[in-house]
This record gives C-alpha cells, sequence and structure tokens, in this order.
C-alpha cells in the first residue's frame, strides 16, 4: 500500500495537486448515480442485471458523447481512470487466498487452467482473425476467459490499452454476460445437467462472481457452491496472466526505449507495482494476516475504485471510434464466448463432472 500512496503522490504532482479533484469527483458522481441505478435494479426486478461497475462506464460515455469534458476536468478523469484503477486491483488480491484452490481437487484445477489458457489463445486468435488491434484482441481475450469487465480492467494498465478500446470490451462483454445470466439455465434443463455439472460449467462461462450466482442459485444450492468455487479459481488466474503481460510489454516498452537511445526501464517498469501488491496481498490473505474482519470492505472499496475508474473511461471514450469498431467487436466476443462453452463442455464430459 506504500507503493500505492507514492504511486498517487507522483501521479499528484504530474497532474498539480489541486487540478485532478474536479475531474476525480465527476467519476466519484457518475458511479454514485451508477450504484443508486443498481439498487433500483435490485428493487424491482429483484437482481441487478447491469452491475454498477457497466453502468458507470455507459453513463461516462453517454456523458462523454453530449460533452468534451475540458482541461480542468481532463487531470482528475486520467488519475481515475489509471491510479485508482491500480489500486483497485491491490485490494482485489485480499479476497482471494491458496485455500480457495485446494479445496477444488487438483484434477478440476488443471482443467480450470487448461481451460482458461486455451480460450485465452483462441480468443485472441478470433480478435486477430478479425483485424482487431493486438491490444483490443488482447483486452477481449483476457475478459472472455477470466472474469469480464474486471479482468478487462486489470489488463488495460499494463498493456497501456486505450479507453476506447477498453469501452468496446466491456459494453460488449457485459452485453453477452447478461444474455449467458438468462440463457444458461434453460440450456442446463435442455441439456438435463446435474447440479454439480452445471454448477461447474457456470463457473467456467459465466463473467461475474455475481452473475454466476444469478445463473446458479435459481437451479440449487449446489450449483450456487460449486459455481462460485470454480467461478474464484478463474479469478486467481488473473494475476498470473497480468504478471505475464506485464513482462511481454515491458520488454517490448525495454527493446523499443533502446532503438530510440531512451533509458530502458528497470524491474519496476516490467512488473507493475500494482501486481506485485495484488500478490502481496493475496500472500497476507493465505497467511492468516488478514483480519477477517477487513476482507469484506476491501472487497467493497475495490469495486468502488473500479467503478470509478469504468467512469473516468468512460468519459475519455469517443463514442465514434466506438462505433467504428463495434461490428468486429461484437462479433470476436460472440465467438471467444461459444468457443469457451464448448471447451468447459468437453472438460465437464472429460472429467465425467455430470453423472447424469
Amino acid at each position: 500500500m506504500t507503493s500505492a500512496l507514492l504511486t498517487t503522490g507522483s501521479e499528484s504532482r504530474r497532474y498539480g495537486r489541486a487540478s485532478i479533484w474536479p475531474g476525480v469527483l465527476l467519476c466519484m458522481g457518475v458511479t454514485a448515480v451508477a450504484a443508486a441505478l443498481q439498487q433500483a435494479e435490485e428493487a424491482v426486478f429483484g437482481a441487478a442485471w447491469l452491475e454498477s461497475l457497466v453502468i458507470a462506464i455507459l453513463l461516462g460515455t453517454a456523458i462523454r458523447s453530449c460533452w468534451a469534458p475540458g482541461e480542468r476536468w481532463s487531470a482528475g478523469i486520467r488519475f481515475s481512470s489509471k491510479t485508482l484503477l491500480e489500486i483497485a486491483v491491490v485490494t482485489l488480491g485480499v479476497n482471494v487466498s491458496a485455500h480457495m484452490i485446494s479445496e477444488a481437487g487438483a484434477g478440476l484445477l488443471i482443467g480450470i487452467v487448461a481451460v482458461v489458457f486455451l480460450s485465452l489463445w483462441i480468443s485472441y486468435g478470433f480478435g486477430r482473425a478479425l483485424g482487431l488491434p493486438r491490444k483490443m484482441a488482447v483486452l477481449i481475450a483476457c475478459g472472455n476467459s477470466i472474469c469480464g469487465n474486471s479482468a478487462i480492467a486489470a489488463v488495460a494498465p499494463v498493456i497501456d490499452a486505450d479507453s476506447d478500446d477498453v469501452a468496446g470490451a466491456i459494453a460488449f462483454t457485459a452485453v453477452l454476460g447478461i444474455a449467458v445470466v438468462v440463457g444458461l439455465p434453460l440450456l442446463a434443463a435442455a441439456l438435463h445437467m446435474s447440479p454439480r455439472g452445471y454448477g461447474v460449467l457456470s463457473g467456467l462461462t459465466v463473467y461475474a462472481v455475481s452473475q454466476v450466482l444469478a445463473a446458479t442459485a435459481p437451479i440449487s444450492s449446489v450449483s450456487a457452491q460449486v459455481g462460485t468455487l470454480v467461478k474464484l479459481i478463474r479469478v486467481l488466474l488473473l494475476g498470473p496472466v497480468v504478471l505475464v503481460l506485464s513482462l511481454i510489454y515491458g520488454r517490448a516498452r525495454k527493446q523499443q526505449a533502446s532503438e530510440s537511445c531512451v533509458r530502458a526501464p528497470g524491474l519496476g517498469d516490467l512488473v507493475p507495482w500494482f501486481i506485485v501488491g495484488f500478490i502481496a496481498m493475496l500472500c497476507a490473505r493465505s497467511a492468516g494476516l488478514v483480519p477477517q474482519a477487513a476482507i469484506a470492505p476491501a472487497g467493497a472499496v475495490s469495486n468502488w475504485l473500479t467503478a470509478v475508474s469504468m467512469a473516468g473511461l468512460g468519459l475519455g471514450v469517443d463514442v465514434r471510434q466506438l462505433a467504428r469498431a463495434g461490428v468486429r467487436v461484437a462479433i470476436a466476443v460472440t465467438l471467444s464466448l461459444l468457443a469457451l462453452g464448448v471447451i468447459s463442455w468437453l472438460l465437464i464430459q472429460m472429467m465425467a463432472l455430470d453423472p447424469s
């Protein structure tokens, strides 16, 4: 967390200590409205089909479509979309532990890892085959294969993705995420899946933990428990994937710096501080150094900071560029999700996880 404070301080000095606040407060205001809309969804429909994180980026994009923030706001918007997001990734580490891995068993654990990395490769291939830029293809692959919006948000600063790419990937992933929550129980009924088998399928294909609960709770408590465990293991893989990407893109930046006779980055440039912080928080949780009472508040802080950063990303989005990339992104996300579903189904059959 010291690194987080140092980074926050350096960002403040870069933009001017007072100049970031108008933009930050604007992003917080957008996030507050998004949270209120999510509560309204829950009150009316009994569940939130669109989480505040998604609503925040949609609201931010809508505002940006009607009004282009001036220099007074831009520094705080950039601060929110980058630095606050990095702090959110660190606090996310408090919510995972090594114990979660051991509960699944070695066979299922290996299977989940195989599904995630095979899905990453296939999804990235779809994106590139459709002519998407490399960074956009990486965002779609990580969002589809790991944990949707959270994965996209965590990967974006590591690969220096543009706000337009992040917004596009999140927007289409959010739409399909809702479709999966609605359609997956119908598919399970048509296939006569057992509660355990359906739980595994949900955990491997649904994007967010809350969406896994929404998709499995109507079926059975066993489905909800199994689905949540499988999903949490997928979330744990976000750390290693982001670390690998940071090394890959760190080497690319090092080569560019060498060719342009600029100072080559050190270890801190190759492995971002917030990835080190995420791993440190995970280890602290696993070692029992994090009080149980602090886990839920840390998760709430992480969710809030992520939503604020998504509002910042939305406020920096050029909708015209998003519309130009829309069709190809939609096709890439859809094909990636279908491929993930097929791979997950094959794993369930190979491991006899659905005895029905």
